[in-house]
């Protein structure tokens, strides 16, 4: 633990000041919520008993490393072995429902360390916990495929706001309610991002008691809660919890949910909360808070270390995930390296998904071929034997500009692609500008599969915003509401995206707020970046403030990237903006020197040599 945490102090070298932390139990909640271009000034102080020992403060900008199509799940497996088995899943991704369990490790945000860029959510993350409910009683069909749930198709069918009638129906029809089926068919539900119609059936099962429930159960309905109607909701949900089953699932559960909404506050409060309730530390809990410094304010990353290195909490292949990723953000090549050698010496070997974090943070930082042996070394000998790895290698040889290794690649599963696959390489012959190649491989899934689900779709729809193709992506669009894909936050954003890569921010906007008022779900807090990027860059007050307002009323906490966003619109109109400090007090922001800067530039109240003559 010493060698890691030595480790992470290799920023003091590039020049940065040195801090002072304590081994700690409690986490003094941070008086601010910074944004992503700077360290916070007001780092939460770590008591304990131990001497002081030096940390470094991280200093840095944010480039989120997105690498791996992967999600956040509910206290899933974050290494996630890549095996056979888990790729030949539909859409290559195991749901490894073993909530709490010993092997379990984070509420993760792998879209965090994901390969596309332009995916960073926040994005919501579209950020997905995955269902408390283990899954290893799904039934099979004779084939090794799905078997047909045929409580899924009729909740699928059902419409939105009406599945405690269709469930009452189902059981006064004599049909069997039992946890294996409700296991999978919250399970689809959350692959379908249908977060509304699992929270129904959520509150269905507890409301009439079919089932006897566990914590993953309470888990469960906190986490969708979070999800569709805000941290508040699901914190207050908790009360309502019998207190046999408030445990640390259940706590974890929130604390997993304030990180993925970039609540810095909110989660130390749940951190201390859990220390209070006794419950024990782990890495769990750790990685979270890693993950949440990771993001916006790499010096406490320090911190932490120091605090697990004093309750002897051992290092998960996740952690190190994170320590790479927060050393590659600041183009600390050698720092990572070392945290790669460290991570060796403690007998674990980088899996393919860090080998992708490292080759991308090559590539960002100009070691192309650093890179390329990376990328080399994760092909291996016999790409056929393991075409899993191809969703890795997609994306990231495009993003060298490979065109020639990208149609290598694609050669070697063309023939019987998996659905990541497809995926991944839409994504790569887009960012290499090759429309046509993509709109064939979307041809490809569209035989094989017939019925794509709306993410499929949103693929390629991605592709269309990217190179300006408006007409293009409104038909695909029709082409996907015919099909009757679901079209939700996920496709909302590419939408945006879409009509905001054409200069049409007005309609962008209209489409995102209709759509909201139409399905009651939260969009993506991407998307309204995008629309207040638009309106500020206008200098258009009135809308800016508006997207503001509807971003707080979608429970997206503000932060200084936000306010730097809104300030920035008063600027370019030449216009004060009266009480902005003020506002910020309120929101607890502590004005970092960019944002006060901006501040100063809208104070109307400023002194300047003219007006002290005028005066």
């Amino acid at each position: 633990m010493w060698a890691i945490r030595r480790a992470s102090t290799s920023l003091r070298n590039r020049g940065l000041k040195a801090g002072t932390a304590r081994a700690c139990l409690k986490l003094t909640p941070t008086a601010s919520v910074e944004d992503e271009g700077r360290v916070s000034e007001c780092c939460p102080k770590i008591y304990g008993r131990s001497p002081p020992l030096n940390t470094v403060q991280y200093h840095s900008g944010y480039a989120s490393p997105n690498f791996i199509v992967s999600r956040r799940e509910l206290s899933s497996q974050a290494d996630a072995r890549n095996t056979k088995e888990e790729e030949d899943l539909e859409d290559g991704f195991s749901e490894l429902g073993t909530a709490g369990g010993e092997n379990s490790d984070e509420l993760i945000s792998k879209s965090d360390l994901s390969v596309d860029d332009e995916d960073t959510e926040e994005p919501q993350n579209e950020l997905e916990l995955s269902d408390t409910e283990t899954i290893s009683t799904e039934k099979k069909s004779p084939k090794g495929g799905r078997a047909q749930s045929e409580m899924l198709k009729a909740i699928l069918d059902a419409p939105d706001g009406t599945i405690r009638s269709t469930m009452d129906k189902w059981v006064e029809e004599g049909e069997e309610v039992k946890r294996s089926e409700i296991s999978l068919v919250m399970h689809m539900l959350r692959k379908r991002r249908l977060y509304g119609k699992a929270l129904q059936l959520a509150e269905w099962l507890e409301e009439k008691k079919i089932l006897e429930l566990t914590e993953r159960d309470y888990a469960s309905r906190l986490d969708l809660l979070a999800k569709m109607q805000g941290l508040q909701r699901a914190e207050n949900y908790i009360d309502s919890i019998p207190e046999s089953f408030r445990g640390e699932v259940v706590y974890r559960t929130l604390l997993a949910n304030c990180v993925s909404q970039t609540n810095v506050k909110k989660a130390e409060q749940v951190f201390n909360k859990m220390k209070d309730l006794e419950f024990p530390l782990s890495a769990f809990a750790c990685n979270q808070l890693l993950l949440l410094y990771q993001k916006i304010d790499k010096k406490k990353i320090a911190d932490v270390l120091l605090l697990m290195e004093r309750e002897n909490i051992k290092p998960s292949p996740f952690t190190y995930q994170i320590l790479i990723s927060a050393k590659g953000q600041v183009s600390d090549i050698a720092g990572m390296d070392q945290v790669v050698e460290t991570m060796k010496a403690e007998g674990i070997e980088p899996d393919i998904q860090t080998k992708a974090i490292l080759a991308k943070h090559y590539a960002s930082a100009g070691l192309k071929e650093k890179a390329e042996d990376v990328l080399r070394e994760m092909e291996g000998e016999n790409l056929k034997e393991n075409q899993w790895v191809c969703r890795f290698l997609l994306p990231l040889y495009a993003g060298l500009g490979k065109t020639d290794e990208v149609g290598r690649i694609w050669e070697v599963c063309e023939s019987n692609p998996r659905i990541e696959e497809c995926l991944s390489a839409i994504d790569a012959w887009g960012r290499l500008k090759k429309v046509e190649q993509a709109e064939k491989v979307f041809e490809i899934m569209l035989k094989k599969w017939k019925k794509l689900s709306s993410r499929d779709y949103t693929a390629l729809l991605k592709v269309y915003a990217h190179n300006k193709m408006l007409t293009k992506g409104k038909d695909l669009i029709r082409q996907m509401a015919e099909s009757g894909c679901r079209i939700g936050p996920l496709t909302w954003d590419s939408i945006v995206k879409l009509y905001v890569q054409a200069g049409e921010v007005e309609k962008a906007d209209s489409v995102l707020q209709r759509a909201m008022q139409q399905n009651n779900m939260k969009p993506m807090f991407n998307s309204y970046l995008l629309i207040l990027n638009q309106y500020a860059q206008r200098g258009d007050i009135h809308n800016s403030e508006k997207i503001f307002y509807r971003m707080r009323q979608s429970g997206y906490a503000s932060r200084s990237s936000i306010y730097q966003t809104l300030i920035q619109a008063y600027i370019n109109a030449k216009q004060p903006a009266y009480g902005m400090r003020e506002r910020l007090k309120a929101d607890d922001v502590f004005p970092n020197k960019g944002l006060a800067s901006l501040l100063a530039q809208v104070d109307a109240f400023k002194k300047t040599a003219v007006s002290d003559l005028l005066d």
